[in-house]
């Protein structure tokens, strides 16, 4: 609890529950203004230990929640990312010997079947009424994890983000694809050759190959790489002078290819300037502009917005922020890292959950 006026820590909580946050404010009344989070709680404590005071959404939070559903909505239209290439005129086939064996399909990745199986017992669990922190514990998973997977709309949107990790092929696929079409295919000569061009330092052991192909076939050319879903969601939520020409140029682009994600880019502007303007009159227009779309991944957000629209409406109209709240939370996470350091830290953080 931080004084806004002064900007100094008054009091520290027991817990996040609204119980004990009405329960403060009603042995401390008087209060005016309730700058908070998003997190329900802390707005249902604050009806029932202050319903005099104005409630106020911080903009940070706003903002923070606004990133994350870009962030999925261009996930939901990754195909936009990739820039189209010609299709190659088509050779005529050439006959393959009966002895030659068929292509082999590439094994699943382990990351897909773990998160499959996570996915399916997370859900499971929750479908029989298990609290987040008691499948932590049975699963031995942690807290975040078992949330994220919990609160995912599908396992489709857990597996595209699986998708995106980076992959120890890239940055000098290139060279692969050269040395493949040279009669190259051991693992072990090729991690060899990339690392003396000085391209990768992957044990041979754990540096995939291209699929198997026929001995001397040629393998297509990689095309250019697309940005990750995170870059464009953050060259989207950005201000347009602070990208460079190359980032500007190529969200152009992909804006220019995928009318949903141009229309969002609209959007991200518009509350921007409402933000940084404080207009906070013209969020009930801003709301309907994007409800008139077919962005879920926005309207999701609105939804959220309508639930505690006052709240956002003054946060998006008066002056008050979180920002010292945030700092004083920064700075106890510095003193316990210093007192118990980052093993001991995680450690403690880890029991406290448990319990």
């Amino acid at each position: 609890m931080v004084d806004m006026a002064t900007h100094r820590p008054v009091d520290l909580l027991a817990d996040r529950e609204a119980a004990t946050f009405a329960a403060w404010l009603q042995e401390h009344p008087g209060t005016q203004v309730i700058c908070r989070d998003r997190a329900g709680a802390y707005a249902d404590g604050a009806r029932t230990g202050a319903p005099q005071a104005t409630q106020v959404a911080d903009r940070w939070h706003l903002w923070h929640n606004l990133a994350e559903h870009v962030e999925k909505t261009v996930l939901g239209h990754r195909g936009c990312l990739r820039e189209p290439t010609s299709e190659p005129t088509p050779e005529p086939p050439t006959p393959i010997p009966q002895a030659t064996p068929a292509p082999l399909a590439p094994p699943e990745k382990k990351i897909v079947t773990r998160t499959t199986q996570r996915y399916a017992a997370v859900q499971q669990r929750r479908a029989h009424g298990a609290s987040i922190s008691a499948i932590s514990r049975s699963l031995h998973l942690d807290i975040q994890t078992v949330r994220r997977f919990a609160h995912a709309a599908s396992l489709d949107e857990l597996l595209a983000k699986t998708a995106e990790r980076a992959s120890v092929l890239d940055g000098f696929t290139a060279y692969l694809h050269q040395r493949w079409t040279q009669g190259l295919h051991r693992r072990r000569r090729a991690h060899q050759g990339a690392q003396g061009a000085g391209l990768c330092r992957q044990r041979p052991d754990r540096a995939p190959l291209p699929a198997t192909l026929p001995p001397g076939a040629a393998h297509p050319p990689p095309g250019p790489t697309p940005p990750t879903v995170r870059e464009v969601a953050g060259w989207i939520l950005r201000r347009p002078d602070a990208l460079d020409p190359q980032e500007q140029t190529r969200l152009k682009q992909i804006l220019a290819r995928c009318p949903h994600l141009d229309a969002a880019s609209g959007h991200v502007a518009a509350f921007a300037e409402i933000m940084s303007g404080l207009r906070g009159n013209r969020l009930d227009g801003w709301i309907a502009a994007v409800e008139a779309d077919d962005l879920p991944g926005l309207r999701s957000f609105v939804t959220g917005l309508r639930r505690d629209q006052q709240a956002v409406t003054n946060g998006l109209r008066l002056p008050y922020s979180s920002g010292a709240v945030e700092g004083t939370v920064n700075r106890i996470k510095m003193l316990k890292r210093q007192m118990y350091g980052r093993a001991g830290f995680h450690l403690l953080r880890k029991r406290v959950l448990l319990a």
